[in-house]
């Protein structure tokens, strides 16, 4: 019996486990965490300096609720280049007030350059989409889609330079435009500054070059040729009524009729 047990014993050897402790960290790490620490403040303070400084160069909208302004960047940039060029530049250009210009061509250039002016906020989503599917399918940009504010804004602060700092520059300055001014205030202001010509600036001096007439007269006929040449002023000075602006033209009186007139009470 006790040899049948011995036959079938298998011993049993305790395996005996030692206590392997962690390696320390490392002192290298230690001192790399303060400095990343203090780089990332560091670099942070310094954004925030240089952010700071930038919006300090931002014109002040407000003074536009009180003053009318007594140039442009777009009238500077145009005298400049014609110096450049040994040309005398010139600027015809005559300040008057909305309640003085006719409410055909409010209407007209509302329709042509800014269908929602009344409900946006100084950008049109909508209308900037549209714009790049466009571009997208023409394969190079052809369209903008700006609001008449954002037009306010590039020609009475900007350069006609295109890059992202001037378009955050655009964005930051129509929005203080939108919260400082009313809509009437706005639309004065761009109908008294809009480029109608090679050397001809706002409704009143538009309307003497090219129909020999005050703003206060046109008719809806002649401000829907007013408002058709806004996009390209200079190629159609003077004022030639070439197959594709007379159809913008008569899109433009298609449109205005369809808005109606009382529309222009929520500019009062």
């Amino acid at each position: 019996m006790d040899a049948r047990r011995k036959a079938h014993y298998r011993p049993t050897f305790l395996r005996h486990y030692t206590y392997d402790p962690p390696s320390p960290k490392s002192t290298g790490r230690r001192r790399a965490t303060p400095v990343l620490l203090w780089s990332t403040l560091l670099i942070a303070f310094s954004l925030g300096v240089l952010a700071l400084s930038w919006l300090s160069t931002l014109p002040d909208t407000d003074l536009l609720a009180r003053t009318n302004p007594t140039s442009t960047a777009l009238m500077d940039h145009r005298l400049a280049r014609a110096a450049e060029q040994g040309r005398t530049g010139k600027r015809q250009w005559i300040w008057t007030p909305l309640s003085r210009i006719a409410p055909e061509l409010q209407r007209a250039v509302i329709v042509a350059e800014d269908a929602s002016f009344f409900v946006h906020e100084g950008f049109d989503w909508e209308g900037i989409r549209d714009a790049a599917l466009y571009n997208l399918e023409a394969g190079e940009l052809k369209r903008g889609g700006s609001t008449i504010t954002q037009q306010l804004a590039k020609n009475l602060y900007l350069s006609s330079e295109r890059s992202l700092f001037r378009k955050a520059r655009e964005a930051l300055i129509t929005r203080s435009l939108e919260q400082q001014l009313t809509k009437a205030r706005i639309l004065e202001l761009y109908l008294n500054v809009a480029e109608w010509g090679r050397g001809v600036y706002g409704a009143e001096a538009a309307s003497r070059h090219h129909f020999g007439k005050s703003a206060s007269d046109l008719t809806a006929d002649e401000a829907a040729w007013l408002a058709a040449i806004l996009p390209s002023p200079q190629r159609y000075d003077p004022l030639r009524k070439t197959v594709f602006l007379t159809k913008r033209h008569q899109r433009i009186l298609g449109w205005m009729e369809k808005v109606a007139v009382t529309s222009h009470k929520r500019l009062q």
